[in-house]
């Protein structure tokens, strides 16, 4: 039987996050999951506000926020940043996709 946990958010990720609101126009890092994509389904990730219902996550004052309809697809992943050749982008290691395409940002299950 699995167990469903939250997602995590790694330090580089809160890192990243305090380097863009480091202008005092703190945001919010919206992780969301959307059907299309590729694959079936795609991560959204924006910057806002939190919203009634969101599960928030918080780190030294830096808040990432998932909506209530996206923390199933998202139970036990972890929201990291990458600083890759490809480029730099928060990336998102979801152990409930089957798969995945080439970008990274649509999965099915």
């Amino acid at each position: 039987m699995d167990i469903t946990l939250p997602p995590s958010v790694t330090p580089r990720a809160f890192e990243r996050l305090a380097e863009i609101n480091a202008d005092g126009d703190v945001k919010v890092l919206r992780v969301a999951v959307e059907g299309g994509g590729c694959s079936g389904f795609q991560y959204e990730i924006t910057l806002g506000d939190t919203a009634e219902g969101d599960l928030v996550l918080e780190s030294d004052g830096q808040k990432v926020a998932i909506d209530e309809i996206s923390l199933p697809f998202l139970s036990n992943a972890v929201i990291d940043f990458a600083d890759e050749l490809i480029g730099a982008r928060f990336v998102i290691n979801n152990p409930n996709a089957t798969s995945s395409c080439g970008c990274g940002t649509s999965f099915s299950m």
